[in-house]
């Protein structure tokens, strides 16, 4: 996808949620360290214009590949478009911070986030019914 500063934050939430449905990407005004999660006093708006948050940036392109580490992703934002995000993960009826999985891949993530929301039909039991030695 192509962003300019022009693109709002809103824009490319859209982009990555289309690609990736169990996960989204928060922007931030600060960085967070490796490991650590984003502070949510710190994120901005989905009507944030990117230009907002880097007035240097060049009319570029943005990829999204599944294949890519998320810790390597959020550190590419940083570098290449000196852009602070955060990658959360749908489980059940919360989204989380991939703090803890920040080295899954894009996809994993996904995937272990579509798990989440699916509902198993399991065969009721009995709990009085037990073997007794």
């Amino acid at each position: 996808m192509k962003i300019t500063k022009a693109t709002t934050v809103q824009h490319i939430f859209n982009e990555f949620t289309d690609k990736f449905p169990y996960l989204k990407l928060e922007f931030y005004t600060s960085s967070h360290a490796d490991g650590e999660g984003s502070r949510k006093e710190d994120q901005v708006s989905h009507s944030t214009l990117i230009g907002s948050l880097n007035p240097s940036l060049h009319d570029t392109e943005l990829v999204f590949n599944g294949e890519q580490v998320v810790t390597d992703f959020e550190q590419m934002m940083k570098d290449r478009f000196r852009l602070n995000v955060q990658v959360f993960r749908k489980s059940a009826d919360l989204w989380l911070q991939t703090t803890a999985t920040d080295q899954w891949t894009l996809s994993k993530q996904n995937g272990k986030g579509q798990r989440s929301t699916q509902e198993y039909e399991t065969e009721p039991f009995d709990i009085n019914d037990f073997d007794v030695d």
